[in-house]
């Protein structure tokens, strides 16, 4: 029976939640998660949770921050002068919007705080500090690649180099 291992493209479904039980991202209703082993497309913890699964096989795990997407830091707070916020643009409190850096990346930033003279924003991943639980079961193992990426879509998760396809 083939097992996960590196190198080779598995297709996953999964459901991810917090502590709470809140769910903050699922397969359901979509096509399953195809991960590339060893390619570092998804968090460090979900990949070493696959490596060794069979097909069809299931398994829950629980990943800590450092397996995830780390802990809280407060170096990732940013102040910005009003000034420099775009005309028409009302920040708000607890919204998130995107930044673009030098590079044209664009960061998903919360806001944090505003008085008369800045915005301050969070740029820590949202799910940054945060034991995640994944149910998994893994509905493909190929040497190839079955699906076609278009590109990434969930830009809360940002799991995958373009902004995030699913929290795996």
């Amino acid at each position: 029976m083939q097992k996960v291992e590196s190198g080779l493209f598995v297709s996953v479904d999964y459901t991810g939640t917090l502590d709470s039980g809140e769910v903050f991202d699922s397969s359901e209703g979509r096509q399953p998660l195809e991960v590339q082993m060893g390619a570092g497309s998804v968090i460090p913890g979900f990949e070493t949770a696959l490596m060794g699964m069979s097909l069809n096989e299931t398994k829950t795990v629980t990943l800590a921050p450092e397996e995830a997407y780390g802990h809280r830091d407060e170096n990732r707070m940013h102040d910005f002068p009003k000034s420099e916020i775009p005309e028409g643009m009302t920040p708000e409190v607890g919204q998130t919007l995107m930044l673009s850096t030098p590079q044209g990346q664009q960061i998903p930033a919360k806001v944090d705080s505003i008085d008369d003279q800045k915005v301050v924003f969070d740029l820590n991943h949202p799910l940054a500090g945060q034991n995640l639980t994944f149910a998994l079961t893994v509905v493909g193992i190929s040497e190839t690649a079955s699906q076609q990426h278009a590109g990434c879509s969930n830009a809360q998760c940002g799991s995958c180099d373009c902004g995030g396809e699913g929290c795996g």
